[in-house]
């Protein structure tokens, strides 16, 4: 349960931005200037993604792409994450986001949402708008899976659970249950304010997603 709370307070602690899409990302890559031939992976998220509190090269987006790169991958990574992001923001910037040949896109979305309290149904709504937007791309698309933090009700955050199961089964696609899994609540993995993960707790999600990016990368179709 404080892992729950705590998630939703890590999402939603920054004040959304209306800037341009993609302001304030950490990127490790621009999917419009790359090779045609290059794979490029996508993380559209918030705060937790975006990396803040640390370095561009220590946010766990910027970790897989190593990790990638140390099993004879060369994917290129674009971190799209944006501090205070909800679902629906997500949903309004993946076109631009997805601009350019994108081969897999991780979907890390909704611990704000639920911060808010906002309706499950509306959650379910802009998630599926993003996971078909990226397959329209012809994007493998990754869905990262959050928690509802526990003082909204148990029926709530089963629901808000719920959400990303049965998106997953619909569209067929990758879920990875809970992001912050095995971090959210460890003070030895978070920053001062016990919210946001700290260097080591960005590499333990780094080690959680990796996997799941390498397998789609190496079941992607490929151009002859």
């Amino acid at each position: 349960m404080l892992i729950a709370a705590l998630l939703a307070s890590a999402c939603g602690r920054e004040t959304p931005r209306d800037a341009a899409p993609g302001a304030g990302a950490a990127s490790s890559g621009n999917a419009r200037s790359l090779p045609a031939e290059r794979p490029t992976v996508v993380f559209l998220g918030d705060s937790l993604t975006a990396g803040y509190g640390l370095d561009p090269g220590e946010a766990y987006p910027a970790l897989v792409q190593q990790r990638l790169r140390d099993a004879g991958l060369d994917a290129e990574v674009v971190n799209a994450g944006v501090s205070g992001d909800t679902s629906a923001g997500g949903l309004r910037r993946v076109d631009w986001s997805l601009d350019g040949r994108v081969t897999v896109l991780v979907v890390a979305l909704g611990g704000n949402d639920a911060l808010r309290g906002l309706s499950t149904e509306e959650l379910r709504r802009n998630l599926a708008g993003i996971i078909e937007r990226g397959r329209q791309r012809r994007a493998t698309v990754i869905l990262a899976g959050m928690e509802a933090p526990p003082n909204l009700g148990r029926a709530y955050t089963s629901a808000f659970r719920q959400v990303y199961r049965d998106l997953a089964a619909e569209y067929r696609i990758a879920l990875i249950p809970f992001l912050l899994d095995g971090v959210a609540g460890r003070p030895g993995l978070n920053q001062a304010d016990f919210i946001h993960p700290n260097a080591a707790g960005a590499r333990k999600i780094a080690d959680l997603v990796a996997p799941f990016v390498e397998r789609a990368l190496r079941e992607a179709p490929h151009d002859d």
